[in-house]
């Protein structure tokens, strides 16, 4: 009857031309087992026969409701989520497919991500300064106020195929019980390349170890102990064995616009080498061309602002050829 009912839709949307794209996307998974999405990278969520499940459609779910949009949290992306979805890209000026694509994630996240800009200043400026560091070698999460360890708390992290981000975050995003894999809080991070928090977990066994898929696990009564000492704008700084670098780095060229975990450790190695300009956050912006600029100048390079082999040889992060 559901299979009826959804090609019934379906047709009358092609039909008035209010679901093309979702037919479209429903085309793409012909097989008979449901697909499971647990990614944090901007995943694509459509609507599919059996439909799409996991964590992702989850997580969207989620910040849905948490925005007033009718939906009920069950981790399968079907019709009514779909429908939720397009009146919230009506809502934000967005292609109306009831698609979620990269756009889609980032305007679910943008209203708290703006507050924050606004308010995180401020707060540090009024109240004791908080911030957190997690270490992923030694699965560890430590609170400070105002310099001092206040608490300490074992986590899991990412697996080697779903690393956890390393660099310097923000808390951006704060919610209340979630549920499934999320547990009884989240807190979410200003990572550019997906979609990354603090959360509790239902899987109590995995604390300690790498084991998500890029989220940091926390159990429920210790991230239900961390959460109210964490404001809007917190610093989260995400280390390995105390440093933010890569193992076996892999240069490629980079500018500025670039993005992602690289353009983090080019910015942590700027800032080891005194040259201070911003935050290791994996945006390659204007701050950071500067940086790359003066770095440059200095070492009697080219001066581009963009990174190149000659330039990861001068900065020490790859073999001279």
């Amino acid at each position: 009857m559901l299979k009826k009912l959804l090609i019934i839709t379906l047709v009358i949307g092609v039909l008035t031309g209010d679901w093309g794209g979702v037919v479209w996307a429903a085309e793409k998974n012909t097989g008979s087992n449901p697909i499971i999405i647990d990614r944090t990278d901007f995943p694509v969520l459509y609507i599919s026969q059996p439909n799409l499940q996991g964590e992702a459609v989850w997580m969207a779910q989620a910040r849905l409701q948490e925005l007033g949009f009718e939906v009920e949290k069950n981790g399968q992306y079907n019709l009514s989520t779909a429908q939720a979805v397009r009146l919230f890209q009506t809502a934000h000026g967005l292609k109306e497919d009831g698609i979620i694509n990269r756009q889609v994630w980032e305007a679910l996240q943008q209203d708290e991500m703006e507050k924050t800009c606004l308010t995180a200043e401020s707060k540090n400026t009024q109240e004791k300064r908080v911030a957190i560091v997690i270490d992923v070698a030694e699965r560890t999460l430590v609170l400070y106020e105002d310099y001092k360890e206040v608490a300490r708390f074992p986590v899991a992290v990412g697996k080697a195929s779903t690393p956890t981000p390393l660099g310097d975050w923000r808390v951006v995003h704060k919610s209340l019980n979630w549920g499934n894999g999320f547990g009884t809080r989240w807190m979410g991070l200003n990572v550019p390349w997906g979609i990354f928090g603090i959360h509790g977990t239902n899987k109590p066994g995995s604390i300690g170890s790498y084991a998500s898929h890029g989220c940091i696990r926390m159990f429920n009564r210790d991230v239900e102990k961390l959460y109210p000492m964490v404001p809007m704008g917190t610093s989260v700084k995400i280390v390995r064995n105390g440093k933010i670098e890569g193992s076996n780095f892999k240069p490629v060229a980079m500018k500025k616009g670039s993005s992602g975990q690289k353009v983090v450790f080019v910015q942590s190695r700027l800032n080891d080498m005194g040259i201070i300009f911003d935050r290791a956050d994996g945006r390659y912006g204007s701050m950071t061309e500067l940086a790359v600029k003066y770095f440059q100048a200095w070492n009697l390079l080219t001066v581009t602002g963009e990174m190149n082999d000659e330039t990861y040889q001068a900065m020490g992060m790859i073999p001279a050829s």
